[in-house]
């Protein structure tokens, strides 16, 4: 076979698993090419590479979806060989045609087998060929009530665009529109499909690897059933509690689904594992998937590597996978607000510490000091812990989490943290309604001490006040503020909103202290670190400002303070009534017929906006009438920009609410 040896390699991708991919090509002594967006031109991934080649333009579309702009780049570059990463153009064909027709090297599975797997439907029927259990199909037209509830999904693509969850027949027509919509607009496909819904089911994966010489491996299972709008939140290798029997079938089809379409590297199988413990086949992934960490770690291979061999034409290093060891657990965190429908956050990211230490893996495409955007998906970085077992790689992996440092937008780490220890996670009861079930009680206000908190703020605010021992007395207009005597300051913590007002006076000898708080010493206090006794406990602080805000870690907790004038100011008041853009996005669809004059209903979807591969809708907040709309399909706004007003009035009668669109842009 021919064998083409890999010197330079362009990743076709960004962010994080480009700089993954590109810390295994330093390892082999590959030079890397990186291509970057407008919006990308200072990301990690770009600082990193060897050579980069600008795509001009922010968006996807202009940019890393463009096919022929990344082949260009790779041939402008000369590059040899092209990987596609995940997501964008990793799973499809033509572009990994264009990539061989270039003369270059794809690495990637076959492009048959790209285009076999491309649509479930057509997937699924050469799968039963294969004896890989199914579930059966459903015909939409002729669903009745037994039939009920009913899982639609987009034939082609993934991530959770065009998928719904139908649990009312006559609703099935419209979730059927719905779907089919944002399947041709995601994907140009509006082929839509339905299945049975299988409740309290779990998402159990097997990675496969193969070479062009027979050998096909199945690198174990993984379990990727914590999910937030069908996409994977918290992924772990081997998936637990399985029977042997259940662990074997499982790894079998997956081997005879890559033999009936030949496939060759990286690739995974998903299924779903119904709570009888019945699989059932999803979709092959021709790809890298995000979760690979978890498997390399058990089997302490590198999957990208593997790849490179592949690809170069070599075989496998052996005939048989090299055995498990121990247990992963992978967790992404994301710049987003779970207990805000999961708004993407963007800005400046200040800090972004996760403790290093045996066991521990940060696969990231940020560091403190980049920006988070608004054109790509929120995710900030996966931290993956491995151990001997799954109890001590849960343990590690939420005790790395609890100890970093982030600072900037609001972040998923507190949800992380809580859902790693919470009770059914911990004894592995695992399926997709976790968060379905769960969210409200794990994004609920801690067990912490904000007030405490809020207390090492103040006092280190003092001391960067005054910056010297000794009182220092600061004049504010006619206002004059004496040290020695009791100061308030007023922090709001975000993103709970909660109001703390602190009491503190710093006396001659220069180092402040609280006011009126017994059982509370200040041991130390810099800008940037407090130490407190607290009933004969000592305490650290670490603190960091930006502007108006203050964040303090502390064993345990961290948290987020906006210091708040001492009178409020009337232009921050905004009418009753009126929607905000909770983010910066583009505005893609109003409510059918929304206009001055309208009633609406409360909780009412009368606004979507996309931002971050994601859409959200902005809710009436009160029945009444519209009285302003300030936004247009099209339009660009930024966070805080007024949409519209309702006034209240709950009386009228509201128009019929249209059909709601797809809220995942996945």
């Amino acid at each position: 076979m021919r064998r083409d040896v890999i010197h330079s390699l362009l990743v076709a991708n960004r962010g994080e698993i480009a700089c993954r991919i590109f810390r295994t090509c330093r390892d082999l002594g590959i030079t890397t090419v990186a291509v970057y967006s407008d919006a990308d031109a200072d990301a990690l991934h770009v600082r990193e590479a060897d050579l980069a080649v600008r795509l001009p333009g922010s968006a996807p579309a202009d940019t890393y979806l463009r096919g022929d702009l990344v082949v260009a780049a790779a041939l402008a570059a000369g590059a040899d060989a092209v990987h596609p990463g995940y997501g964008f153009l990793s799973e499809n064909a033509a572009f990994a045609a264009a990539v061989q027709d270039a003369g270059l090297t794809w690495v990637g599975p076959p492009v048959k087998a790209i285009e076999l797997m491309a649509s479930k439907t057509r997937a699924k029927e050469l799968m039963a060929g294969a004896g890989v259990p199914l579930l059966a199909p459903v015909d939409p037209a002729t669903a009745g009530p037994d039939d009920l509830p009913l899982l639609l999904k987009a034939a082609s693509g993934g991530g959770g665009r065009g998928m719904r969850i139908v649990s009312e027949l006559a609703s099935l027509p419209g979730e059927l529109l719905a779907a089919a919509a944002e399947a041709a607009s995601a994907f140009g496909d509006g082929e839509v499909f339905a299945e049975p819904y299988v409740e309290r089911g779990r998402h159990v994966e097997v990675q496969v690897m193969a070479d062009a010489y027979d050998t096909v491996w199945a690198l174990g299972t993984r379990d990727c059933s914590l999910q937030r709008r069908h996409q994977k939140v918290i992924e772990e290798a081997p998936a637990p509690g399985l029977e042997d029997a259940l662990r074997t079938r499982l790894h079998d089809a997956a081997v005879a689904a890559a033999r009936a379409v030949g496939y060759r590297g990286a690739g995974t199988v998903e299924f779903l594992v119904s709570a009888e413990g019945r699989p059932y086949f999803l979709e092959m992934n021709t790809r890298l998937q995000v979760e690979h960490p978890v498997t390399e770690a058990v089997f302490g291979v590198d999957l990208v590597a593997l790849q490179l061999r592949v690809a170069e034409g070599e075989p496998l290093p052996a005939s048989v996978p090299p055995p498990a060891s121990g247990h992963a657990v992978e967790a992404r965190l994301y710049a987003e607000d779970p207990a805000r429908d999961w708004q993407p956050q963007t800005g400046a990211l200040l800090t972004l510490e996760v403790p290093d230490g045996p066991g521990l893996r940060l696969d990231t495409g940020y560091v403190g000091g980049d920006t988070i955007g608004v054109h790509y998906d929120p995710m900030l970085a996966k931290v993956i812990a491995h151990a001997p077992t799954r109890t001590e790689a849960v343990r590690l992996l939420a005790g790395a989490l609890e100890r970093a440092r982030i600072h900037g937008p609001v972040t998923n780490r507190a949800l992380l943290v809580r859902s790693l220890r919470h009770p059914d996670f911990v004894a592995a009861r695992l399926d997709t309604g976790f968060y379905d079930r769960h969210l409200a009680d794990l994004t609920t206000p801690g067990a912490g001490d904000p007030a405490t908190a809020a207390l090492a703020a103040a006092l280190a605010e003092a001391v960067r006040v005054t910056g010297t021992p000794g009182p220092a007395p600061t004049r504010f207009g006619a206002w004059r503020n004496v040290p020695s005597q009791p100061q308030v300051k007023r922090y709001r913590s975000e993103p709970d909103g909660a109001e703390h007002e602190v009491a503190y006076r710093t006396p001659r000898t220069g180092t402040p202290e609280p006011y009126d708080a017994p059982g509370v010493r200040v041991l130390a206090a810099t800008p940037d670190r407090v130490t407190l006794e607290l009933d004969g406990l000592t305490r650290h602080f670490k603190l960091r400002r930006d502007r108006d805000r203050l964040y303090v870690d502390t064993a345990g907790a961290s948290y987020t303070f906006t210091a708040l004038p001492r009178f409020t100011d009337p232009a921050t008041q905004t009418d009753p009534g009126s929607l905000l853009a909770p983010m910066p996005g583009t505005v893609v669809r109003l409510a059918e017929g929304l206009a001055p004059g309208v009633a609406v209903e409360a909780g009412q979807p009368l606004i979507w906006l996309e931002a971050m591969k994601m859409e959200h809708r902005i809710l009436a907040p009160a029945s009444g009438t519209l009285t302003a709309l300030h936004a247009a399909p099209g339009h660009q706004v930024e966070v805080g920009a007024l949409l519209a007003v309702v006034q209240e009035d709950p009386d009228v009668t509201p128009v019929t609410a249209s059909a709601p669109v797809p809220e995942e842009n996945a």
